[in-house]
Formats: C-alpha cells, sequence, structure tokens
C-alpha cells in the first residue's frame, strides 16, 4: 500500500471518530435547549423555589450551549495512543457518550497532559502522538511523532512527520489563533503551572508568550471554576489594537469570564488610546508622580476664598488668609483622604471660629464654645463658605487644575525639574481627551482623595469621576507586554489583584521603559502580597523565518546577553529586503513596497513606522491593489501600537527615527523588525 493510501486509510478512520463525536456534541446541544425551554416552566411559577430553581438551570443550559457552541469548529485535533493499548482523542473540550465514556479528553486535563509534555526522551507511557486537522467536521491532514519506537506495535501506522512547522507557516488573519494543537512542552510547563502566587513567562519574540499566557488563563479557568469564575479573570495589554488581535482566543476555547482591557481602558468609565509623546508619558509614569498628586490634593482649590468672616451676637468673627493656610495644612498633616474629610474640616473652621470669638470676649460679648460651634455650624453662609474652601475633588478636575504652570511647579517643587514642569502643563491645557499615561495617574488621585459626594451637580467630570471610583478586585490577573508599564501604572493594576493570583508576561530585551530598576520596585510592591514565584522562559521563535530574525537580533545584538535573544527554528531562504530610498522617494517606495507583499502574502501585511509619522503613512497607502490601510489585509501602525503584533509581511517604515524616538532607541526597532512571519522589507532614509 502506497503512502498515500496509508495515510487517506487512516484519515478515514479518525473520521469515523470525529463523526461519533459531532453526534454527541449535537445531542449534547438539544440536550441543554431542552434544559433552556424547561427552565421558563418553572419561571411561570411565582413561588421563590421555583423561580430560584429557574435561574440555576437557566444559568447551566445557557453556559453549556455556550461553550459548546464555542469549540464546534476543528473540536478533535488530537490522539493519544498508549503502550497498553489504550487510545485517547483530545480536543477543545470534554464529551462523554450515554454511558459516561470518553470520546473526548478536554485539553485542559489531566489526562491530556502527556499530548504536549511527552518527548522521546520522556515518552509517558505514550507511543504515538497524533495532531488531527480538520476543516469543519471533516478530517483533512494527520501527522505523528512516534514517541516510543519500541513498544509500537507492528501494525501501528506513524503519518508524517509532526504538525507544528505545518501550523507556522499558515497565514495570519485580523486575530490571533489559540494553538491547543501545536502547544510545545515547555510552553505546556508555564501553561499548567499551580496557579497560586506569581507566574511570570519571558521569551523573546515569536516565543508564544500571549498565547501561553491566554491559554494559561483557560486552564486555571476549566480547573478551579468555581473560585476564578466568581472575581473572574482580568488581561490587560499595551492598546486596543493588541486586544482586538487577542480578542477570540478565550471565547474560541468557551471562556467567556475574562475581561481584556488596554492600559488606557483599566479605569472604569475611562477610556483612551491616545499616546503621549515619549518624554512626556516617561514623566508621567515616573513614580515621583505620587507625590507630585499628594501635594496638588494639598493645595486650596484655584478658586478657594482666602477670608472668612462671619458676625455673631454683634461681634465680627474673621480668619485671614494665613489662619486658614495653617488650618489646611494642620488637616492634611493629620492624613486621610479629603474627600473623607470634610467634617473634620467644618470642625477646624469652627473651633478656629472659637478661638477668635474667645480673644474677643469682653464684659458684653461672653460666648459660650458648644452654642458657639452649634450656631456658626447650622449656618447656611458657613456651609458654603465650607464647600467653596474644601470641596469635593474629582480626579480629572484636579489634573485640569494642574495645567497652571504656577500651580504645578509648587506640586512639583524639588521633584520636577522646569522643563518636565512645563511639559506636563502643556499636556492638560484644554485637554480633548485623555491619554493612556493619565489614565493610571486619574487611578492614583481616586485613590488618594477618596470617593467623592454621591451628589454634586457644577464640578467638570464629576459623573465620569464618580463612575470612575468603583473598580473589581480579580482572582486573576494576567499583564501581557509588562516590561513596558510604568510605575505608575504597576501601581493601577496591582490595586486590582491584591488577592489574586498573577501571570506576568514580558521581555526584558523589548522593553521601552527607560528606567528598568524604578519599573521592577514598583512592580515588587505591586505584587508584594504574593508568596510564591515562579518563572519560565521560552527559548523558541516560532514566528520569525531564521532570515528576519537574524536581521531583528543585529539591532540589539550588542545590548543584550546572546542568552536573552530566542532561536529561531524555520527557514524559509528570503532573506529580507533592506532599502536606503530618499527622504523624497519614501512615499512611493513605502507604497510600492507594501505593494509587493500584499501580493506576495496570503495573509495580513503589516506597515510599521514612527508614531509621529503614523498617520501620514496611513494617507500615503490610502489604496495599495484594492487593499486599504487599516483593512484586514493591509495594517498601519505605529512602534507601540505593533507590541504583541504579528503579520505575515511587515515593511518597516524608517527605522532610524523609529529607534530615535524611543528613549529605548534600538530596542524599540527590534519590536518592529520582529513582527513579520513571513517576508520583512526595511526602508531606510539618509
Amino acid at each position: 500500500m502506497s503512502e498515500a493510501s496509508i495515510k487517506q486509510a487512516e484519515i478515514a478512520v479518525e473520521q469515523q471518530h470525529v463523526d461519533r463525536v459531532y453526534a454527541r456534541l449535537g445531542e449534547l446541544r438539544a440536550e441543554a435547549e431542552a434544559m433552556r425551554d424547561k427552565s421558563y416552566e418553572y419561571g411561570q411559577e411565582a413561588t421563590p423555589e421555583a423561580l430560584n430553581e429557574r435561574d440555576v438551570m437557566l444559568y447551566h443550559a445557557n453556559r453549556t450551549l455556550q461553550a459548546l457552541n464555542a469549540e464546534s469548529e476543528g473540536l478533535v485535533f488530537g490522539r493519544l495512543d498508549f503502550a497498553d493499548g489504550d487510545a485517547v482523542h483530545i480536543g477543545r473540550l470534554g464529551i462523554r457518550d450515554p454511558q459516561f465514556d470518553n470520546l473526548l479528553v478536554d485539553w485542559r486535563a489531566p489526562l491530556a497532559a502527556a499530548f504536549y509534555q511527552a518527548t522521546p526522551e520522556q515518552p509517558l507511557d505514550v507511543v504515538r502522538r497524533r495532531v488531527i486537522r480538520s476543516s469543519r467536521e471533516e478530517v483533512v491532514d494527520l501527522s505523528d511523532d512516534l514517541l516510543d519506537p519500541d513498544r509500537a506495535p507492528a501494525d501501528m501506522r506513524v503519518i508524517g512527520d509532526g504538525a507544528l512547522m505545518a501550523a507556522l507557516t499558515r497565514s495570519r488573519g485580523d486575530s490571533m489563533r489559540n494553538i491547543v494543537a501545536t502547544i510545545q512542552k515547555e510552553q505546556d510547563d508555564a501553561i499548567r503551572a499551580p496557579e497560586g502566587g506569581v507566574t511570570e513567562i519571558t521569551g523573546g519574540p515569536g516565543t508564544g508568550k500571549t498565547a501561553v499566557a491566554l491559554h494559561r488563563a483557560a486552564y486555571l479557568l476549566y480547573r478551579d471554576q468555581r473560585r476564578l469564575g466568581g472575581p473572574g479573570v482580568l488581561v490587560v495589554g499595551p492598546s486596543p489594537v493588541f486586544m482586538s488581535y487577542i480578542s477570540r482566543v478565550l471565547p474560541s476555547m468557551g471562556e467567556h469570564n475574562v475581561e481584556l482591557r488596554a492600559l488606557g481602558e483599566v479605569l472604569d468609565g475611562i477610556g483612551t488610546a491616545k499616546i503621549d509623546d515619549p518624554r512626556t508619558a516617561e514623566v508621567k509614569g515616573s513614580s515621583l508622580m505620587v507625590k507630585v498628586l499628594r501635594r496638588a490634593l494639598r493645595l486650596p482649590p484655584p478658586d478657594a476664598p482666602e477670608k472668612l468672616q462671619l458676625f455673631y451676637r454683634g461681634t465680627v468673627l474673621k480668619l485671614q488668609a494665613d489662619d486658614l493656610r495653617r488650618i489646611r495644612r494642620s488637616l492634611h498633616g493629620k492624613g486621610g483622604q479629603p474627600n473623607r474629610s470634610r467634617m473634620r474640616a467644618a470642625d477646624a473652621l469652627l473651633e478656629a471660629l472659637w478661638q477668635k470669638a474667645k480673644q474677643a470676649a469682653d464684659e458684653d460679648f461672653q460666648p459660650d464654645r458648644e452654642r458657639l460651634i452649634t450656631e456658626i455650624g447650622d449656618r447656611i453662609e458657613f456651609h458654603r463658605f465650607l464647600v467653596a474652601w474644601w470641596p469635593p475633588l474629582y480626579p480629572m478636575q484636579v489634573l485640569r487644575w494642574l495645567s497652571d504652570p504656577a500651580r504645578l511647579s509648587l506640586a512639583a517643587r524639588r521633584l520636577l525639574s522646569a522643563e518636565e514642569v512645563d511639559l506636563l502643563a502643556k499636556s492638560w491645557t484644554e485637554v480633548t481627551e485623555w491619554t493612556v499615561a493619565d489614565i493610571a495617574l486619574i487611578d492614583e488621585l481616586r485613590v488618594l482623595a477618596g470617593p467623592p459626594p454621591k451628589r454634586r451637580r457644577t464640578a467638570p467630570d464629576a459623573e465620569q469621576s464618580r463612575r470612575a471610583v468603583n473598580y473589581d478586585e480579580y482572582a486573576h490577573v494576567v499583564i501581557d507586554e509588562a516590561q513596558d508599564l510604568s510605575p505608575i501604572q504597576w501601581r493601577m493594576v496591582g490595586r486590582r489583584g491584591r488577592h489574586a493570583s498573577w501571570t506576568v508576561v514580558g521581555d526584558p530585551v523589548q522593553s521601552s521603559w527607560p528606567d528598568p530598576a524604578e519599573a521592577a520596585a514598583a512592580r515588587e510592591e505591586a505584587l508584594s502580597e504574593q508568596r510564591t514565584h515562579r518563572r519560565f522562559t521560552l527559548h523558541t521563535n516560532y514566528r520569525n523565518s531564521a532570515e528576519i530574525f537574524a536581521v531583528a537580533a543585529d539591532a540589539v545584538r550588542d545590548l543584550v546577553p546572546a542568552d536573552d535573544l530566542p532561536v529561531a527554528v524555520r527557514t524559509t531562504g528570503i532573506d529580507p529586503a533592506v532599502r536606503e530610498v530618499s527622504a523624497d522617494e519614501l512615499p512611493r517606495e513605502t507604497r510600492t513596497a507594501a505593494a509587493e507583499l500584499v501580493a506576495a502574502a496570503e495573509g495580513t501585511v503589516g506597515v510599521i513606522t514612527t508614531m509621529a509619522r503614523r498617520d501620514e503613512v496611513r494617507e500615503w497607502l490610502s489604496t495599495v491593489d484594492g487593499s486599504e490601510a487599516g483593512s484586514d489585509r493591509l495594517r498601519v501602525v505605529g512602534s507601540l501600537e505593533a507590541k504583541g503584533m504579528e503579520y505575515d509581511a511587515v515593511v518597516v517604515v524608517d527605522p532610524d527615527g523609529l529607534a530615535a524616538e524611543s528613549s529605548t532607541g534600538r530596542r524599540a526597532l527590534y519590536v518592529a523588525l520582529s513582527r513579520a512571519t513571513q517576508l520583512l522589507t526595511v526602508l531606510r532614509t539618509p
């Protein structure tokens, strides 16, 4: 029998089993739909018991249907043949037949671990590992690894030589695929690590860090749905572009109790993708800003009255500006959040008025302390003064106040330079949209100021601020591209997981934060309550061809230890194209290069340039052979938006400008050069 005939015979064998699985899937779906319909009948009875039973049935029915519908595509992807003759099929969820025998083992189940962990050196009783590739419900290809030849039966057939490389050469779409069929052992070790504490996953470009982190989240939810399913899982990434790219991975594995948020969306009620220039972002992200903001909250509001004058029983009682400053300093010196200190402020003012009354006492004026405090404390003019002198503080309002350079200089005295004060003040002048760096500052102010009163009529941004003061703590937090978080951003995300377990994903070589030690200290503080810390390093670059990664690695080879660079395992024989073009020719050459790659690549083409030129380059490429910039085929992104992304082909426009734009220089260029899986063109200008 020919090799092709053997393969077709084995495909037919697997097709029979796949047909059984899908038939059973249809039965389970029908049962879940029947349960859902029955739950509505229970709801017609208005008793508490019937309503509760309805809610429970409806929840379980909808959850089951959600899982079954999410996993219908390529449901069966693997098979393990053991030395004792048993065989199990591995898939995207677990399915049993009516007799409760396994038809399909969920990839997250302990029994499926050998599919990822077994090697020829440690076969774990696995003789043959088979990868099954399907198109909808039809088996179209097989590939086997014979792990223990000495224990293989004489009639065991072995097809192909592994599935990973075939998967790697498939074209990319506009979203990340799940990798449950091709997870490698070093990746699986990280995915199945214990849930508690901090699990750190590091590795260079293309090592699958993000995919591993997402699959780990799905694995943990499967293993401990009760604990994680309530508070849920939070996944934080660098940008909305990136979050959109990864958004389908977890739903494709049946997991929906996960929140995906870019750094500019972490705070409820506010969202932004706007990015400051690198220097301004550095100042806003510095840990020194905590002290600046704390001081800003202690300054009098811009329109605060500077004198309190009241008539009491024929005597004028005055608190002058110096008196009011002294009272304010005393109140802030006692600590506490300003928005929780309104009553203390009222008490301090009344006590100061009493002291003035004592000084003014004579034969005709003999004030009583309790009566004075009660009578003045009930006056409307006193309450109006209190509201103006100690108003509710709203985070966004406080930032707007800091657009005044004089006010900001007071808050930043001996902390920031004059140049830094000028940068910040300008960034907050006539703000029409907050930036990603601002979101962490607003969150910091929210905590420092405390919750504002529920009723507020006139303060700008009051309604948005009120929506923003509430946030949930999660059971598990995933931080991707963690090397880029500023100290202030670490404080922000740390608040979302004080009692959570963590998966922290990153690559120090790709860092865009200029002071790693400062960020490391903030990260340590954010994770200080975690007692367990485990680290996994991924060494194999599956994304880039060796030819492409050689060019990317050359950008930083003299900056980092060789061990920090992964090894690309795939070759294509196609070297990247590096072209020298003049500034005048750059628009035309960019269009030409993009058109060439759109024609040559089956999947996505990314054009990566500086953040400053992104919109300009997008205009150059308004149409390229029918593929508009921003379409599914052709994407124009700035250097920061390229973080975590991958494309079949990439044009890097003005690499020197890209490196100069970032405070981390060639590390930013390294990121851009390592986004392509198949083809890379670099356009340099003199």
